[in-house]
């Protein structure tokens, strides 16, 4: 079994390599950088991305970075573009091709077939002599010492960099196309993340009953109305006329303080200046302010007028917090 020390010795080893050969991607940023952004962004068509080994596995991960920050992109495995695949490949596109060495046996095969076509080929790799380096346009370089592997064969620290020359160009183009939040929610439509970049306080309102009582309301109604819609609270309403909100705190502290309840009213009750926001906006600005305010649901307006509300557990439920 191994010791304690030399677990935690041997990750810090790696992460302090890994981190070191990422700082030291930064002597690489050039002129061919600017070039390989320019060269993608003046491109009328898409970067097919391609690699072998572990490369191949990175080079996913940029494609999918890519397509996910307005930069359309495609992944084409080396091995299979010599059987059929450098189909895909159309006139416009950037092909941008990850080796380590640059002279792996399938890289040497497709460099050439990539150079016949031609689109712009862009490589990223670890050996600026190699014969994928000799064919390319341009270069990412993504030279490093050693891997973090002791033998210094497994890929991983020079996985690592071409992760992070990935993201930095990836981080590069959006900002160069002026990616905005709003772009990004677009292509991120599922789960939590897209939901906190476009779920509308307004579409949770809509789901939930709008519980509501007159002004003169007894506190038995007051009661039954909340309870009925499982709110938390009740708006006082003149219709769509917002004159007030009673939640179930108002109503405990009540019943705290008084034991005649015959004369009470939603009137006498209500806080008439509540949290409010408008049904346009972002759920998430629904939760900030229900978070700063220590209070667990909200009202939600539209043109001023009642339109529903929004319970701190309807945006838990749509897992935006």
């Amino acid at each position: 079994m191994e010791s304690k020390k030399s677990i935690i010795d041997s990750a810090i080893n790696t992460l302090k390599l890994e981190s070191a050969a990422i700082f030291g991607l930064i002597d690489y940023i050039n002129d061919d950088f600017v070039a390989v952004v320019n060269s993608i962004l003046n491109s009328d068509g898409r970067v097919v991305v391609t690699g072998i080994g572990k490369s191949a596995i990175i080079a996913q991960k940029i494609v999918a970075t890519f397509n996910s920050t307005g930069t359309p992109a495609v992944f084409m495995h080396a091995a299979d573009a010599v059987h059929g695949d450098l189909g895909m490949i159309q006139k416009d596109d950037v092909v941008l091709c990850l080796s380590k060495s640059g002279n792996t046996p399938e890289i040497k095969l497709l460099a050439p077939l990539l150079k016949l076509s031609g689109n712009k080929l862009v490589a990223m790799l670890g050996n600026v002599n190699s014969d994928l380096a000799k064919q390319a346009d341009l270069i990412l370089n993504t030279t490093v010492d050693k891997e973090a592997c002791p033998h210094n064969l497994a890929p991983t620290t020079s996985t690592t960099a071409q992760l992070a020359m990935g993201d930095a160009l990836a981080v590069c183009l959006l900002q160069a196309r002026k990616f905005e939040s709003s772009d990004f929610a677009k292509y991120h439509p599922g789960g939590s993340l897209g939901k906190r970049l476009y779920l509308k306080a307004g579409d949770l309102a809509a789901k939930n009953e709008k519980p509501s009582v007159s002004a003169s309301a007894p506190v038995k109604d007051i009661i039954v109305e909340i309870s009925k819609n499982r709110l938390g609270a009740v708006v006082v309403s003149n219709g769509d006329d917002i004159l007030g909100v009673i939640t179930d705190g108002d109503i405990r502290r009540m019943l705290e303080n008084h034991t005649n309840l015959e004369n009470i009213t939603a009137k006498d009750l209500m806080n008439s200046n509540p949290k409010k926001i408008d049904a346009d906006e972002l759920a998430l600005l629904a939760l900030e302010i229900i978070k700063k305010n220590n209070i667990t649901q909200i009202l939600v307006t539209k043109d001023d007028r009642y339109f529903g509300l929004v319970h701190l557990h309807d945006l838990l439920q749509e897992g935006i917090i």
